[in-house]
């Protein structure tokens, strides 16, 4: 009796021992989280200037060398430089730049728009505003005006009227040849091209008050004109509360 107490006590003492084993060892250890890469900071555009005839570099025939030159944000590791041809849509890029100048041959007598995408190792990228200029061909006499971009509304805001239901629209362009310009305001709900009413034409100023109704998106462009050409800006929109 006592022989079989001492092997069942030994037996015990065995599984707990293996159940002890079978249950051990070391904690794994966790995979650090990467820590997050903040996206690059905004470059600041600086040659060629906005809305401003453009100084070439070489000229070889129908084309120039053209400098640009912007300053760099924070985190930022490289740039990707867009110029897009505004008469024609096609557009030139220079990417994974790491100087913050390019010179970049484009055809003259052109109307052109350019920004800098900034980038590092981090997802996220960060685009500088647009600037515009003309690069004026050989021996031109009259360069055309620059398309006028929306200043109030904001693309795509939405705003509320004054309480005579109005609100003042304002734009900004320039003339490379400094030429008096005059505007032509296209304005409704359907899609910013339709035909301008007598009073949104010849206008001298870039600002007007137009009336609206509430609860309702307007559409509107701008035809800027030097007396000899006239361009077509993009088409903007807002809402009315």
């Amino acid at each position: 009796m006592r022989y079989q107490t001492a092997l069942m006590i030994l037996g015990v003492t065995l599984l707990t021992a293996c159940g002890s084993d079978s249950g051990g060892g070391e904690t794994p250890t966790p995979t650090p989280t990467p820590t997050p890469i903040a996206a690059p900071g905004k470059a600041s555009l600086t040659l060629p200037e906005n809305n401003k005839p453009c100084e070439t570099g070489e000229v070889s025939g129908a084309t120039a060398s053209v400098i640009f030159t912007w300053s760099s944000g924070d985190d930022t590791e490289s740039f990707d430089l867009a110029i897009t041809n505004s008469d024609t849509n096609q557009i030139t890029n220079r990417t994974n730049l790491t100087a913050t100048t390019a010179t970049v041959p484009l055809t003259r007598g052109h109307r052109y728009a350019w920004k800098v995408t900034s980038k590092n190792k981090g997802t996220q990228t960060t685009a500088s505003d647009t600037y515009k200029f003309y690069l004026a061909g050989d021996g031109e006499e009259n360069a055309a005006p620059l398309s006028a971009e929306a200043i109030a509304p904001q693309p795509g805001s939405s705003v509320t009227a004054s309480e005579a239901g109005t609100i003042t629209l304002e734009w900004e362009t320039a003339d490379p040849d400094s030429d008096t310009l005059t505007y032509t305001l296209l304005i409704d709900t359907v899609d910013g091209r339709q035909e301008a009413t007598e009073d949104n034409q010849n206008l001298t100023t870039n600002t007007k008050e137009v009336s609206v109704e509430a609860n309702t998106i307007y559409y509107w462009s701008i035809i800027t004109s030097d007396g000899s050409i006239s361009v077509n800006s993009d088409v903007f929109s807002f809402r009315v509360d």
